[in-house]
């Protein structure tokens, strides 16, 4: 996929980040000291009914799987569960499921069209602010329309037109949503990330096992989602290295600019330093694809340890 391809392109010219690569070693031979595990699916949070529901729930969910972080002096957006809080994207995902399962037809395009804005702020709820509800709005005017003028409504049917391929899926969503048309311009060159359409095929193999409407035959061409957790992860264990002026604007919190050169390169180094990572755990005898040690860091970035560098923030409806 073009995607890895591109993204190599800017790893080779980028000035702003560069990979260590004896960090890089190090980090993988330590993995697999501790024991390299995939962290296993989690189903509490995400909704699970009949499989086009599911798939249906999925679709609406990576439409919206985007920029959770708060804006300045905002508090973070979160949702009660249980005895506590829960924040991003399984605040997301939980947040989608309730409202199905209290009967509100978010999965339905014909609600989903006409949706109005006070409505989705009820179905979010919580406490804080989550950024660009207006465009979450628009991205989910935009699902409903697209399901119903070219897929009969079904979003079943969108998956079941990739032919059983995670990247054609990647593809398809792309041309098909302007919302998933992840692409950015680097040096004159277009630099693809498809980062929310890539998650969507690996929402579907995780939630249904690698089987039946998740059984891709080419999960191991899935790049990284470069977001912005895997890089604060990779920069805290000396893979990633920034260039002063960079690092400075990231620590301090200050705005990069979306399709920026210095964001551009941030997430497609991402992506290439997941891949080497991919290459050097296979020459250490381990075979994981991509996806899976995106899963592996994004988890790690939930730990307190690799939060004491902030990430970078930059506002967008891609990741």
């Amino acid at each position: 996929m073009a995607v890895l391809e591109t993204s190599r392109k800017v790893a080779e010219k980028s000035r702003y980040v560069r990979i260590d690569g004896e960090a890089l070693v190090r980090f993988c031979q330590e993995m697999l000291s501790k024991g390299l595990a995939v962290p296993p699916w989690e189903d509490r949070y995400h909704f699970r009914g009949g499989d086009e529901e599911t798939i249906a729930y999925f679709l609406v969910l990576d439409s919206l799987n985007f920029c959770f972080w708060p804006a300045a002096e905002k508090e973070k957006w979160a949702i009660p569960h249980e005895s506590g809080w829960v924040s991003g994207y399984y605040a997301l995902a939980l947040s989608l499921k309730k409202a199905l399962e209290s009967g509100t037809p978010l999965i339905d395009p014909e609600f989903v069209v006409s949706l109005s804005l006070e409505r989705l702020k009820e179905i979010l709820g919580g406490r804080g602010k989550l950024q660009l509800l207006k465009p979450r709005l628009e991205i989910l005017h935009e699902l409903g329309k697209v399901l119903l003028e070219r897929f009969d409504g079904k979003a079943f049917k969108l998956v079941r037109a990739a032919h059983g391929s995670a990247v054609a899926l990647a593809r398809l969503m792309a041309e098909s949503l302007a919302s998933f048309r992840d692409v950015a311009e680097y040096r004159g060159e277009r630099v693809y990330f498809y980062k929310r359409a890539q998650i969507f095929a690996a929402d579907l193999y995780g939630s249904f096992n690698g089987e039946s409407w998740g059984g891709f035959g080419d999960m191991e061409e899935l790049t990284a989602f470069a977001d912005y957790k895997l890089p604060q992860v990779l920069r805290k264990v000396g893979i990633l290295h920034y260039e002063k002026p960079l690092a400075d604007r990231v620590d301090q919190e200050i705005l990069l600019d979306a399709g920026g050169a210095e964001e551009v390169e941030i997430r497609a180094n991402t992506i290439v330093a997941v891949e080497r990572i991919r290459q050097e755990l296979a020459k250490l005898g381990a075979s994981v694809r991509a996806f899976e040690i995106d899963w592996i860091l994004w988890n790690l970035g939930q730990e307190e340890a690799f939060k004491e560098r902030p990430y970078h923030r930059t506002v967008t409806i891609f990741y």
